[in-house]
């Protein structure tokens, strides 16, 4: 009976490393269905022209980008210069044809990444056209090729685990910071919406206010003239002698 109970009490290495696997698949599938924003862009530029992107980033991310480009000719390189929206420089750097450079983001906010290759032409004729390839990744990391080759499983498994893990936590930092900028919009549309309304009002009592107030004036001005009228129509005097007044003048 006791070993009976050994042998229900120990468990199998094959089992242990089956649902570790399993649990590695779901994170897998989980993280394919909310990756980090990455984007791969294709542009053309002169030797002398500057070509520049804005990226919106969260706080506290690592981004990587990755560089190359076409008939770049001898000695030709790329300057990349990564400036933050208060044109803080956080990287200024010469590539050759390729390249990866990386930053971290100190504070969120659009971060604006600029091309220029370093060609001294001073005329722009007949200069060649480069056709730049940028693949830019906000918040991914690479594993590292040691960890990829090792020949231990369990620990190849914990640190795939551990990536996972890092994908997650850059995802759930990427859904607040899109929480925040949603909050920051709606309080803008309040705001514009609350100074419309009161801009509507204001202006609806400047109407009503001068409708008063000529109402107002061309009341005042016919009970000024309203006397006078009624004496003329009334004085059959005034009536004679604006006839005999005409009379006169018929004469003549």
């Amino acid at each position: 009976m006791h070993a009976g109970k050994r042998q229900s009490g120990t468990s199998d290495p094959g089992t242990e490393r089956s649902a570790t696997e399993r649990a590695m698949q779901v994170l897998a599938v989980l993280l394919c269905l909310s990756l980090p924003p990455s984007a791969a862009f294709y542009l053309h530029a002169g030797e002398r022209e500057q070509k520049c992107l804005i990226e919106d980033v969260p706080g506290d991310t690592w981004v990587s980008g990755k560089l190359d480009f076409r008939e770049p000719g001898p000695g030709l390189g790329m300057f990349v210069t990564v400036t933050t929206y208060n044109d803080e420089v956080l990287l200024s750097k010469l590539f050759g044809p390729e390249g990866t450079f990386y930053f971290t983001s100190y504070s969120p906010g659009e971060h604006i990444i600029c091309l220029e290759s370093n060609s001294t032409r001073f005329v722009s004729v007949g200069e060649r056209r480069l056709r730049i390839h940028l693949d830019i990744r906000v918040g991914e990391h690479d594993l590292d090729a040691a960890i990829a080759q090792a020949k231990d499983k369990v620990n190849e498994v914990t640190f795939k685990l551990e990536h996972l893990m890092e994908q997650i936590e850059q995802i759930l930092k990427e859904q607040n910071y899109q929480r925040d900028r949603e909050e920051i919009f709606r309080m803008t549309s309040e705001d514009t919406n609350s100074n419309v309304l009161w801009w509507a009002f204001a202006q609806t009592l400047i109407f009503i206010s001068v409708g008063v107030f000529q109402m107002k004036y061309l009341k005042d001005f016919f009970i000024a003239k309203k006397p006078r009228w009624r004496t003329l129509v009334a004085t059959p005097g005034g009536r004679r002698a604006a006839g005999g007044t005409l009379h006169r003048r018929g004469s003549f």
